[in-house]
């Protein structure tokens, strides 16, 4: 897919470029992002540009993630980085996982739940996905306050699905249906009837 760009009353996401190096660099100092996420630790300038200039770029040629920088549409701060990965939106799979960090200095305001409610638009009204899947290791509860904000539905606690720093850790998941946005869909949906009872009813 050629990259593309999108816009909030508050933010612009846009593809990174090499003048978004410097911030990329500086915002990924914060131990909270490689504490949860794959960026390497410590990171150094060289890592930001190899994201920047090599990973960002290769996903959207290959159709593997699709990474936006998140930036303040006033000033032109960098909020975050936020992608569609895993990406399966070809029938019949038609999903994908949404995963984002945000800046130290800009958490706290909503803008990470501003874009991603326009990503997850984008995504079932553009690209035709189905379904979106969100993950992070469990004890995250920035990423889990997010992801309820958005929609969301919580899933559970799946153990040892993140391999992270030598070890495996336990995650949250949850997903988000068109339907529960009012949105439509492509294909019916058929839940099971005691998806929502406790183990052993």
């Amino acid at each position: 897919m050629e990259p593309t760009s999108l816009t909030t009353e508050r933010l612009l996401l846009r593809p990174f470029t090499p003048g978004d190096i410097p911030a990329v660099h500086a915002a990924c100092q914060d131990p909270a992002i490689p504490r949860y996420t794959p960026v390497p630790s410590p990171y150094t300038l060289e890592d930001a540009r190899a994201f920047v200039e090599d990973r960002c770029p290769a996903g959207w040629r290959d159709d593997t993630a699709y990474t936006f920088g998140v930036f303040t549409r006033d000033d032109g701060r960098l909020v975050g980085s936020m992608s569609l990965i895993q990406l399966k939106l070809a029938a019949p799979e038609r999903q994908a996982e949404i995963g984002y960090w945000t800046a130290k200095e800009r958490r706290g305001r909503g803008y990470t739940v501003e874009a991603a409610r326009e990503i997850v638009r984008w995504a079932f009204e553009d690209l035709g996905a189905e379904r979106l899947e969100w993950i992070a290791e469990a004890g995250n509860e920035g990423s889990r306050a997010v992801a309820s904000k958005v929609g969301f539905r919580m899933d559970g606690t799946v153990r040892a699905l993140i391999p992270h720093n030598g070890t495996r850790r336990d995650a949250w998941t949850g997903t988000l249906l068109p339907s529960d946005l009012g949105l439509p869909s492509g294909t019916p949906y058929l839940p099971y009837p005691g998806r929502d009872r406790a183990a052993g009813d």
